[in-house]
């Protein structure tokens, strides 16, 4: 290592000390998706991202998604996907394939590429410890009243398995589903999850990778360091619309819920989450109360 680097990597971690401190033993749930999800070297980063959270005291909890593998197994079934507003229509065959593709591959891959650089990942559904309780969604479009089957929302979270993995040092890594007072298995949307996860447990930080930006001005410029009154305007006028609504949605009712802050991120940007945590600038979007 040549001395020009070796200095420039001492101010780095100078950089960083006040916010390891400012972190140390909090909780930071991220929604983990998008790009980040897809692109194996991301995926290599996000994990050792993760882990290093870990070493240095803060306590970060993982919820992911998995649309694009659920769609792709279907379509190797032969069955065609189909959505409502955003919404998977989820049929009891379908949930089959949802519970396969989270809980048993997506959510296992996550927390071997954990382990894999130190850190002690565990992974669990929303079924696990009814850790998830789940309400079926009930959705309309054009004043119609729709059934997408076993799509749900939370009613509730029981954060007991969540402390107690905590205090052994693992890793929580959370496929988002649920389970109804009818007993039945609902998949429920990672980003509402994430949310009251978060809230739940009263995160410092909530953290939703996407493939975006964060929020664009009209002139597409990034906004950063909004209040909920601002985001609020911001929906009233239109300059937030579209798939950004239901992220700012859950994002803003995090902080109203007592979450410090949250923040939408790029995940396509490397480091993305170690940027937001870790240096003066940070990325995305964040939203205080």
């Amino acid at each position: 290592m040549n001395t020009t680097h070796a200095i420039e990597t001492a101010r780095i971690l100078t950089e960083a000390l006040p916010y390891i401190h400012r972190f140390a033993g909090k909780r930071i749930v991220i929604k983990y998706g998008g790009n980040a999800m897809t692109d194996p070297h991301l995926q290599q980063v996000f994990a050792g991202d993760v882990a290093l959270m870990k070493a240095v005291g803060m306590k970060p909890v993982v919820v992911h998604g998995g649309g694009p593998q659920i769609g792709a197994l279907l379509e190797k079934l032969g069955k065609e996907s189909k959505f409502v507003d955003g919404l998977r229509v989820t049929d009891a065959e379908t949930m089959d394939a949802v519970q396969m593709v989270l809980a048993g591959g997506v959510n296992k891959q996550i927390v071997d590429l954990i382990n894999r650089h130190g850190g002690r990942a565990v992974g669990l559904s929303g079924k696990d410890g009814g850790l998830v309780r789940a309400r079926k969604t009930h959705h309309e479009k054009d004043g119609e009243a729709l059934d997408l089957g076993f799509v749900g929302d939370v009613a509730a979270i029981d954060p007991k398995l969540i402390e107690v993995l905590d205090g052994d040092d693992f890793i929580p890594v959370i496929a988002p589903m649920g389970v109804g007072t009818d007993g039945a298995t609902y998949n429920i949307n990672a980003d509402l999850v994430a949310g009251a996860l978060a809230a739940t447990l009263k995160a410092e930080k909530l953290m939703l990778l996407t493939n975006v930006r964060g929020v664009l001005d009209k002139a597409g410029n990034i906004l950063t360091g909004l209040s909920s009154a601002q985001v609020d305007a911001l929906i009233a006028d239109g300059t937030i619309s579209g798939g950004m609504l239901p992220k700012i949605h859950c994002a803003l009712q995090a902080v109203r819920d007592g979450v410090g802050s949250s923040i939408i991120i790029d995940g396509r940007v490397e480091h993305a989450v170690l940027l937001e945590l870790f240096t003066d600038a940070g990325v995305g979007t964040l939203i205080r109360r």
